[in-house]
Protein backbone atom coordinates (compact mmCIF):
# COMPACT_ATOMS: atom_id res chain seq x y z
CA UNK A 1 0.00 0.00 0.00
CA UNK A 2 1.92 3.47 -1.47
CA UNK A 3 1.04 6.97 -1.38
CA UNK A 4 1.98 8.56 -4.33
CA UNK A 5 4.43 11.49 -4.31
CA UNK A 6 5.85 13.03 -6.17
CA UNK A 7 4.33 12.81 -9.50
CA UNK A 8 6.92 10.95 -11.30
CA UNK A 9 8.14 8.20 -8.67
CA UNK A 10 5.11 6.31 -8.99
CA UNK A 11 5.98 3.13 -6.86
CA UNK A 12 3.27 0.04 -7.14
CA UNK A 13 3.69 -3.10 -8.53
CA UNK A 14 4.43 -3.10 -12.08
CA UNK A 15 2.35 -4.61 -15.06
CA UNK A 16 4.69 -5.61 -18.09
CA UNK A 17 5.53 -2.69 -20.47
CA UNK A 18 2.95 -2.66 -23.40
CA UNK A 19 3.35 0.79 -25.44
CA UNK A 20 0.20 0.25 -27.49
CA UNK A 21 -0.30 3.16 -30.35
CA UNK A 22 -2.57 5.84 -29.00
CA UNK A 23 -5.74 6.63 -30.55
CA UNK A 24 -5.39 9.38 -31.80
CA UNK A 25 -2.09 7.59 -33.98
CA UNK A 26 -4.02 4.45 -35.16
CA UNK A 27 -4.98 6.16 -37.98
CA UNK A 28 -4.76 10.08 -39.54
CA UNK A 29 -8.53 9.94 -39.11
CA UNK A 30 -10.24 7.65 -36.13
CA UNK A 31 -13.83 7.49 -36.00
CA UNK A 32 -16.46 7.14 -33.11
CA UNK A 33 -19.92 6.47 -32.15
CA UNK A 34 -22.54 5.97 -29.25
CA UNK A 35 -22.94 1.62 -29.76
CA UNK A 36 -23.41 -0.85 -27.12
CA UNK A 37 -19.39 -1.82 -27.72
CA UNK A 38 -16.60 -0.11 -28.68
CA UNK A 39 -14.88 -1.21 -31.99
CA UNK A 40 -11.75 -0.96 -33.32
CA UNK A 41 -11.33 1.22 -36.68
CA UNK A 42 -10.91 -1.72 -38.71
CA UNK A 43 -13.68 -3.49 -37.96
CA UNK A 44 -16.54 -4.08 -40.59
CA UNK A 45 -18.35 -1.37 -38.81
CA UNK A 46 -16.07 1.22 -38.88
CA UNK A 47 -17.60 2.24 -41.86
CA UNK A 48 -20.73 3.06 -39.91
CA UNK A 49 -19.31 5.26 -37.75
CA UNK A 50 -19.73 9.13 -38.84
CA UNK A 51 -17.30 11.54 -36.57
CA UNK A 52 -13.66 11.85 -37.79
CA UNK A 53 -10.75 12.90 -35.35
CA UNK A 54 -7.83 13.91 -36.72
CA UNK A 55 -4.56 13.51 -35.50
CA UNK A 56 -2.94 16.00 -32.80
CA UNK A 57 1.33 16.50 -33.84
CA UNK A 58 1.61 18.41 -30.47
CA UNK A 59 -0.02 16.73 -28.22
CA UNK A 60 0.51 12.70 -30.04
CA UNK A 61 2.98 10.52 -28.32
CA UNK A 62 5.36 8.50 -30.34
CA UNK A 63 5.23 4.87 -29.58
CA UNK A 64 5.73 1.72 -31.26
CA UNK A 65 2.78 -0.41 -32.01
CA UNK A 66 2.41 -3.62 -31.28
CA UNK A 67 0.04 -6.76 -31.47
CA UNK A 68 -1.14 -7.00 -27.87
CA UNK A 69 -4.47 -6.34 -27.62
CA UNK A 70 -5.38 -3.12 -25.78
CA UNK A 71 -5.74 -2.26 -22.21
CA UNK A 72 -9.63 -1.71 -21.90
CA UNK A 73 -11.33 0.59 -18.94
CA UNK A 74 -14.64 1.65 -17.91
CA UNK A 75 -15.20 4.79 -17.19
CA UNK A 76 -19.22 5.17 -15.95
CA UNK A 77 -20.47 8.88 -15.64
CA UNK A 78 -23.83 9.80 -14.82
CA UNK A 79 -25.93 13.75 -13.69
CA UNK A 80 -23.55 15.68 -11.58
CA UNK A 81 -20.23 13.68 -12.32
CA UNK A 82 -17.28 15.75 -11.97
CA UNK A 83 -16.27 16.78 -15.68
CA UNK A 84 -12.55 17.70 -15.25
CA UNK A 85 -12.26 14.05 -13.22
CA UNK A 86 -14.17 12.28 -16.31
CA UNK A 87 -12.49 13.92 -18.57
CA UNK A 88 -8.62 13.95 -17.65
CA UNK A 89 -9.19 10.70 -16.69
CA UNK A 90 -10.47 9.20 -20.14
CA UNK A 91 -7.89 11.52 -22.05
CA UNK A 92 -5.11 10.88 -20.38
CA UNK A 93 -5.74 6.89 -20.73
CA UNK A 94 -6.17 7.12 -24.44
CA UNK A 95 -2.91 8.61 -24.97
CA UNK A 96 -1.26 5.75 -23.46
CA UNK A 97 -3.12 3.58 -25.15
CA UNK A 98 -5.85 2.49 -23.40
CA UNK A 99 -9.18 2.28 -25.00
CA UNK A 100 -11.46 3.71 -22.73
CA UNK A 101 -15.11 3.54 -23.48
CA UNK A 102 -17.43 6.33 -21.05
CA UNK A 103 -21.03 4.74 -20.36
CA UNK A 104 -23.39 6.47 -18.90
CA UNK A 105 -25.63 5.26 -15.30
CA UNK A 106 -28.75 7.00 -16.93
CA UNK A 107 -31.56 6.67 -19.46
CA UNK A 108 -29.70 8.55 -21.96
CA UNK A 109 -26.27 9.27 -22.84
CA UNK A 110 -26.05 13.01 -22.69
CA UNK A 111 -25.06 13.79 -19.33
CA UNK A 112 -24.80 17.26 -17.75
CA UNK A 113 -21.60 17.37 -15.07
CA UNK A 114 -21.25 18.91 -11.93
CA UNK A 115 -20.17 21.97 -13.73
CA UNK A 116 -22.55 22.41 -16.41
CA UNK A 117 -20.42 20.93 -19.10
CA UNK A 118 -22.74 18.44 -21.07
CA UNK A 119 -20.96 14.97 -21.95
CA UNK A 120 -22.10 12.55 -24.64
CA UNK A 121 -21.28 8.85 -23.37
CA UNK A 122 -19.96 6.09 -25.90
CA UNK A 123 -22.78 3.65 -24.81
CA UNK A 124 -25.03 2.72 -22.02
CA UNK A 125 -23.80 0.59 -18.72
CA UNK A 126 -25.89 -2.26 -19.47
CA UNK A 127 -24.08 -2.94 -22.72
CA UNK A 128 -20.48 -3.33 -20.39
CA UNK A 129 -22.20 -6.02 -17.80
CA UNK A 130 -20.54 -8.66 -19.80
CA UNK A 131 -17.15 -6.85 -20.92
CA UNK A 132 -13.91 -7.69 -18.79
CA UNK A 133 -11.80 -4.46 -18.17
CA UNK A 134 -8.14 -4.53 -17.08
CA UNK A 135 -9.63 -0.92 -14.99
CA UNK A 136 -12.50 0.46 -13.71
CA UNK A 137 -12.02 4.28 -12.89
CA UNK A 138 -14.62 6.16 -11.30
CA UNK A 139 -14.98 10.07 -11.25
CA UNK A 140 -16.60 11.61 -8.36
CA UNK A 141 -18.41 15.07 -7.95
CA UNK A 142 -22.01 14.83 -6.49
CA UNK A 143 -24.30 13.88 -7.00
CA UNK A 144 -22.89 12.25 -9.63
CA UNK A 145 -20.82 9.57 -7.39
CA UNK A 146 -24.27 8.92 -5.58
CA UNK A 147 -26.01 8.30 -9.15
CA UNK A 148 -22.95 5.98 -9.91
CA UNK A 149 -23.68 4.02 -6.23
CA UNK A 150 -27.11 3.67 -7.19
CA UNK A 151 -26.32 1.69 -10.52
CA UNK A 152 -26.66 -2.07 -9.60
CA UNK A 153 -25.17 -2.95 -13.11
CA UNK A 154 -22.47 -0.55 -11.92
CA UNK A 155 -21.69 -2.25 -8.65
CA UNK A 156 -21.80 -5.44 -10.16
CA UNK A 157 -18.71 -4.96 -12.84
CA UNK A 158 -16.82 -3.21 -10.17
CA UNK A 159 -16.88 -5.68 -7.17
CA UNK A 160 -16.52 -8.54 -9.84
CA UNK A 161 -13.33 -6.70 -10.81
CA UNK A 162 -12.38 -6.32 -6.91
CA UNK A 163 -13.12 -10.22 -6.42
CA UNK A 164 -11.11 -11.02 -9.56
CA UNK A 165 -8.00 -8.53 -8.59
CA UNK A 166 -7.90 -6.32 -11.71
CA UNK A 167 -7.40 -2.83 -11.45
CA UNK A 168 -10.18 -0.10 -9.82
CA UNK A 169 -9.70 3.17 -8.49
CA UNK A 170 -12.25 6.05 -7.91
CA UNK A 171 -11.54 9.64 -7.25
CA UNK A 172 -13.21 12.81 -4.87
CA UNK A 173 -16.31 11.67 -3.56
CA UNK A 174 -16.18 8.65 -5.44
CA UNK A 175 -14.62 6.72 -2.96
CA UNK A 176 -16.68 7.23 0.07
CA UNK A 177 -19.87 7.71 -1.43
CA UNK A 178 -19.94 5.18 -4.17
CA UNK A 179 -17.17 2.13 -2.92
CA UNK A 180 -17.25 2.44 0.59
CA UNK A 181 -21.44 1.55 0.56
CA UNK A 182 -20.38 -1.20 -1.49
CA UNK A 183 -17.78 -3.21 0.85
CA UNK A 184 -14.85 -2.36 -1.74
CA UNK A 185 -12.18 -0.08 0.96
CA UNK A 186 -12.60 -3.06 3.05
CA UNK A 187 -8.81 -3.39 4.42
CA UNK A 188 -7.93 -0.73 1.74
CA UNK A 189 -5.99 2.26 2.88
CA UNK A 190 -7.65 5.17 0.53
CA UNK A 191 -8.03 8.81 0.49
CA UNK A 192 -11.12 10.93 -1.17
CA UNK A 193 -12.15 14.97 -1.17
CA UNK A 194 -11.08 16.62 2.17
CA UNK A 195 -15.44 17.08 2.21
CA UNK A 196 -15.86 13.42 2.35
CA UNK A 197 -12.97 12.03 4.50
CA UNK A 198 -14.63 12.10 7.46
CA UNK A 199 -17.01 8.98 5.82
CA UNK A 200 -13.80 6.79 5.64
CA UNK A 201 -12.84 4.84 8.77
CA UNK A 202 -10.19 7.16 10.47
CA UNK A 203 -7.34 4.06 10.21
CA UNK A 204 -7.78 3.79 7.00
CA UNK A 205 -8.13 6.54 5.73
CA UNK A 206 -4.92 8.86 4.39
CA UNK A 207 -4.54 12.57 3.33
CA UNK A 208 -2.09 11.61 0.03
CA UNK A 209 -3.18 12.79 -2.98
CA UNK A 210 -2.96 9.68 -4.83
CA UNK A 211 -2.96 6.20 -3.05
CA UNK A 212 -2.56 2.48 -3.80
CA UNK A 213 -3.82 -0.16 -1.87
CA UNK A 214 -3.74 -3.54 -4.04
CA UNK A 215 -5.97 -3.21 -6.95
CA UNK A 216 -7.50 0.32 -5.64
CA UNK A 217 -6.31 3.19 -6.50
CA UNK A 218 -8.07 6.51 -5.10
CA UNK A 219 -7.76 10.37 -4.99
CA UNK A 220 -8.30 13.63 -3.84
CA UNK A 221 -10.56 15.51 -6.31
CA UNK A 222 -10.21 17.41 -10.16
CA UNK A 223 -6.61 19.18 -8.52
CA UNK A 224 -5.10 15.80 -8.18
CA UNK A 225 -7.00 14.53 -11.69
CA UNK A 226 -3.37 14.16 -13.63
CA UNK A 227 -1.69 12.77 -10.53
CA UNK A 228 -4.46 10.20 -10.40
CA UNK A 229 -4.39 9.15 -14.20
CA UNK A 230 -0.76 8.88 -15.06
CA UNK A 231 -0.68 6.72 -11.56
CA UNK A 232 -3.77 4.37 -13.37
CA UNK A 233 -0.89 4.90 -16.68
CA UNK A 234 2.04 3.33 -14.72
CA UNK A 235 -0.07 0.15 -13.46
CA UNK A 236 -1.43 -0.57 -16.76
CA UNK A 237 1.54 0.32 -18.67
CA UNK A 238 4.66 0.83 -16.40
CA UNK A 239 6.51 3.69 -15.25
CA UNK A 240 8.38 4.63 -18.62
CA UNK A 241 5.25 4.70 -20.26
CA UNK A 242 4.07 7.12 -17.37
CA UNK A 243 6.58 9.14 -17.21
CA UNK A 244 6.82 9.88 -20.70
CA UNK A 245 2.69 10.31 -20.59
CA UNK A 246 3.31 12.78 -17.46
CA UNK A 247 5.63 14.67 -20.23
CA UNK A 248 3.16 14.64 -22.79
CA UNK A 249 1.09 16.66 -20.48
CA UNK A 250 3.24 19.41 -19.57
CA UNK A 251 3.10 18.12 -15.97
CA UNK A 252 6.38 19.08 -13.81
CA UNK A 253 7.52 17.77 -10.77
CA UNK A 254 6.89 20.41 -8.13
CA UNK A 255 10.36 21.41 -7.57
CA UNK A 256 10.83 22.18 -11.09
CA UNK A 257 7.50 24.83 -11.81
CA UNK A 258 7.86 27.26 -13.94
CA UNK A 259 6.03 30.70 -12.60
CA UNK A 260 3.48 32.75 -13.89
CA UNK A 261 4.70 36.15 -15.96
CA UNK A 262 2.93 38.94 -15.74
CA UNK A 263 3.85 42.19 -17.81
CA UNK A 264 2.46 45.83 -18.68
CA UNK A 265 -0.04 44.98 -15.46
CA UNK A 266 -3.13 46.19 -15.76
CA UNK A 267 -6.85 45.69 -13.54
CA UNK A 268 -9.39 43.27 -14.81
CA UNK A 269 -12.40 43.55 -12.05
CA UNK A 270 -15.46 44.56 -13.37
CA UNK A 271 -19.00 45.77 -11.99
CA UNK A 272 -20.87 42.79 -13.02
CA UNK A 273 -21.09 39.49 -13.27
CA UNK A 274 -17.82 38.66 -16.26
CA UNK A 275 -19.26 37.16 -19.32
CA UNK A 276 -16.65 34.64 -21.10
CA UNK A 277 -17.13 33.24 -24.59
CA UNK A 278 -15.08 30.03 -25.08
CA UNK A 279 -15.63 28.80 -28.37
CA UNK A 280 -15.11 24.58 -29.17
CA UNK A 281 -14.61 23.17 -32.78
CA UNK A 282 -13.93 19.28 -33.70
CA UNK A 283 -10.42 18.88 -32.63
CA UNK A 284 -10.13 21.05 -29.43
CA UNK A 285 -8.50 19.86 -26.84
CA UNK A 286 -10.92 18.84 -24.28
CA UNK A 287 -8.63 18.88 -21.32
CA UNK A 288 -8.56 22.78 -21.60
CA UNK A 289 -11.68 23.00 -22.84
CA UNK A 290 -13.62 21.31 -19.74
CA UNK A 291 -10.85 22.86 -17.12
CA UNK A 292 -11.64 26.61 -18.54
CA UNK A 293 -15.49 25.57 -17.96
CA UNK A 294 -15.29 23.82 -14.35
CA UNK A 295 -12.92 26.82 -12.88
CA UNK A 296 -14.72 29.28 -14.08
CA UNK A 297 -18.11 28.59 -13.30
CA UNK A 298 -16.70 27.65 -10.03
CA UNK A 299 -15.90 31.39 -9.51
CA UNK A 300 -19.28 31.91 -10.40
CA UNK A 301 -18.25 33.27 -14.12
CA UNK A 302 -21.03 33.02 -16.62
CA UNK A 303 -19.21 30.79 -19.46
CA UNK A 304 -21.03 30.34 -22.72
CA UNK A 305 -19.68 27.63 -24.73
CA UNK A 306 -20.05 27.86 -28.14
CA UNK A 307 -19.53 25.81 -31.48
CA UNK A 308 -17.89 27.05 -34.79
CA UNK A 309 -19.29 23.86 -36.13
CA UNK A 310 -22.74 22.94 -37.68
CA UNK A 311 -23.42 21.08 -34.58
CA UNK A 312 -23.71 21.80 -31.09
CA UNK A 313 -21.92 18.71 -30.79
CA UNK A 314 -18.28 18.46 -31.05
CA UNK A 315 -15.72 15.64 -31.12
CA UNK A 316 -12.89 16.72 -29.02
CA UNK A 317 -9.24 15.80 -29.74
CA UNK A 318 -8.98 12.44 -27.78
CA UNK A 319 -12.32 11.68 -28.46
CA UNK A 320 -14.59 13.42 -25.81
CA UNK A 321 -17.73 14.38 -27.32
CA UNK A 322 -18.80 17.82 -25.71
CA UNK A 323 -22.30 19.64 -26.35
CA UNK A 324 -22.10 23.24 -26.47
CA UNK A 325 -24.46 25.91 -25.00
CA UNK A 326 -24.86 27.66 -28.58
CA UNK A 327 -23.54 27.91 -32.02
CA UNK A 328 -21.01 30.54 -32.68
CA UNK A 329 -23.34 32.57 -34.78
CA UNK A 330 -25.62 33.01 -31.67
CA UNK A 331 -23.35 34.69 -30.05
CA UNK A 332 -22.51 37.54 -32.95
CA UNK A 333 -24.06 40.37 -31.93
CA UNK A 334 -23.36 39.69 -28.08
CA UNK A 335 -20.33 41.51 -25.69
CA UNK A 336 -18.32 39.17 -23.68
CA UNK A 337 -15.87 40.33 -21.16
CA UNK A 338 -13.32 37.73 -22.12
CA UNK A 339 -12.87 35.18 -25.26
CA UNK A 340 -10.99 32.63 -24.46
CA UNK A 341 -9.31 30.00 -27.37
CA UNK A 342 -8.47 26.71 -26.10
CA UNK A 343 -6.00 24.49 -28.34
CA UNK A 344 -5.87 21.54 -30.19
CA UNK A 345 -3.94 21.80 -33.50
CA UNK A 346 -7.43 20.47 -35.76
CA UNK A 347 -9.28 22.54 -32.91
CA UNK A 348 -7.42 25.72 -33.35
CA UNK A 349 -7.43 25.68 -36.95
CA UNK A 350 -11.63 25.34 -37.25
CA UNK A 351 -11.50 28.57 -34.71
CA UNK A 352 -9.32 30.49 -36.89
CA UNK A 353 -11.63 29.82 -40.02
CA UNK A 354 -15.07 30.98 -38.12
CA UNK A 355 -15.94 33.96 -39.73
CA UNK A 356 -18.02 35.29 -37.10
CA UNK A 357 -15.67 33.98 -34.13
CA UNK A 358 -12.64 36.21 -36.11
CA UNK A 359 -15.09 39.24 -35.89
CA UNK A 360 -15.77 38.46 -32.36
CA UNK A 361 -11.64 38.53 -31.49
CA UNK A 362 -11.36 41.59 -33.72
CA UNK A 363 -13.86 43.84 -31.72
CA UNK A 364 -12.37 42.60 -28.38
CA UNK A 365 -8.86 43.75 -29.07
CA UNK A 366 -10.20 46.82 -30.40
CA UNK A 367 -12.54 47.51 -27.52
CA UNK A 368 -9.97 46.93 -25.09
CA UNK A 369 -11.58 43.90 -23.45
CA UNK A 370 -9.76 40.77 -22.35
CA UNK A 371 -8.77 37.57 -24.33
CA UNK A 372 -6.72 34.62 -24.73
CA UNK A 373 -5.64 31.28 -25.65
CA UNK A 374 -3.80 27.84 -24.51
CA UNK A 375 -1.81 25.27 -26.36
CA UNK A 376 -1.57 25.99 -30.26
CA UNK A 377 -4.22 29.14 -30.16
CA UNK A 378 -2.14 31.54 -29.19
CA UNK A 379 -0.78 31.25 -32.81
CA UNK A 380 -4.40 31.78 -33.91
CA UNK A 381 -4.74 35.40 -32.58
CA UNK A 382 -1.17 36.13 -33.93
CA UNK A 383 -2.36 34.48 -37.59
CA UNK A 384 -5.25 37.43 -37.24
CA UNK A 385 -2.79 39.97 -36.41
CA UNK A 386 -4.19 40.22 -32.45
CA UNK A 387 -0.67 39.91 -31.04
CA UNK A 388 0.69 43.45 -31.19
CA UNK A 389 4.65 44.30 -31.20
CA UNK A 390 6.61 43.49 -28.06
CA UNK A 391 3.05 41.68 -26.55
CA UNK A 392 4.69 39.07 -24.17
CA UNK A 393 2.65 35.25 -25.04
CA UNK A 394 3.51 31.50 -23.99
CA UNK A 395 1.97 28.25 -26.01
CA UNK A 396 2.65 24.76 -26.54
CA UNK A 397 6.41 24.16 -26.79
CA UNK A 398 6.09 22.43 -29.92
CA UNK A 399 4.17 26.18 -31.17
CA UNK A 400 5.87 28.88 -28.49
CA UNK A 401 9.23 29.38 -31.56
CA UNK A 402 6.49 30.89 -33.94
CA UNK A 403 5.21 33.23 -31.38
CA UNK A 404 6.86 37.06 -31.80
CA UNK A 405 7.49 37.17 -28.40
CA UNK A 406 6.86 34.24 -26.51
CA UNK A 407 8.02 33.38 -23.10
CA UNK A 408 9.81 29.88 -22.40
CA UNK A 409 9.91 29.85 -18.71
CA UNK A 410 6.35 30.12 -17.53
CA UNK A 411 3.32 28.29 -17.83
CA UNK A 412 0.94 31.60 -18.12
CA UNK A 413 1.54 34.72 -19.50
CA UNK A 414 -0.09 37.90 -18.77
CA UNK A 415 0.02 41.17 -21.28
CA UNK A 416 -2.13 43.82 -20.44
CA UNK A 417 -5.78 42.42 -21.14
CA UNK A 418 -3.88 39.64 -23.32
CA UNK A 419 -3.78 36.24 -21.34
CA UNK A 420 -1.92 33.38 -22.93
CA UNK A 421 -0.54 29.76 -21.69
CA UNK A 422 1.37 26.24 -22.27
CA UNK A 423 -1.25 23.86 -22.03
CA UNK A 424 -3.10 20.46 -21.06
CA UNK A 425 -1.74 20.44 -17.32
CA UNK A 426 -1.01 23.74 -17.09
CA UNK A 427 -5.08 24.80 -17.94
CA UNK A 428 -5.69 24.93 -13.89
CA UNK A 429 -3.34 27.01 -13.41
CA UNK A 430 -4.27 29.17 -16.43
CA UNK A 431 -7.94 29.33 -15.36
CA UNK A 432 -7.03 30.36 -11.74
CA UNK A 433 -4.86 33.17 -12.96
CA UNK A 434 -7.77 34.72 -14.97
CA UNK A 435 -10.45 34.20 -11.71
CA UNK A 436 -7.25 35.97 -9.55
CA UNK A 437 -6.87 39.26 -12.34
CA UNK A 438 -11.17 38.85 -12.44
CA UNK A 439 -11.92 38.78 -8.47
CA UNK A 440 -8.55 39.26 -6.80
CA UNK A 441 -6.46 36.01 -5.05
CA UNK A 442 -8.56 35.18 -2.23
CA UNK A 443 -11.13 33.90 -4.90
CA UNK A 444 -8.80 32.31 -6.52
CA UNK A 445 -7.23 30.45 -3.73
CA UNK A 446 -10.49 29.56 -2.44
CA UNK A 447 -11.24 27.94 -5.85
CA UNK A 448 -8.49 25.88 -5.52
CA UNK A 449 -9.12 24.13 -2.42
CA UNK A 450 -12.25 23.11 -3.64
CA UNK A 451 -10.31 21.40 -6.22
CA UNK A 452 -7.50 20.04 -4.10
CA UNK A 453 -5.21 22.12 -6.01
CA UNK A 454 -2.16 23.77 -4.34
CA UNK A 455 -2.03 27.29 -5.05
CA UNK A 456 0.39 29.57 -3.61
CA UNK A 457 -0.62 32.12 -0.51
CA UNK A 458 0.45 34.91 -1.87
Amino acid sequence: MKSISPLFSVSTPKSPILIFTPISQRLSSVKFAASPQRKSPSSKSAKTLCTTLTVDPITTRTSTSTSTPPKKVLLPIGFGTEEMEAVILADVLRRAGAEVTVASVEQQLEVEASGGTRLVADTFISACSTQIYDLVALPGGMPGSARLRDCEVLKKITSRQAEEKRLYGAICAAPAVTLLPWGLLKRKQSTCHPAFMDKIPSFRAVKTSTQVSGELTTSRGPGTSFEFAVCLVDQLFGESVAKEIGELLLMNPADDDPKRQEFNEVGWSLDHTPQVLIPVANGSEEIEVVTLIDILRRAKVNVVVASVEKSAQVLASSGTKIVADKLIDATADSIYDLIILPGGTAGAERLHKSKVLKKLLKEQESAGRIFGAICSSPAVLQRQGLIKQDKKTTAHPAVINNLKDGVNDARVVIDGKLITSQGLATATQFALAIVSKLFGHARARSVAEGLVYQYPRS
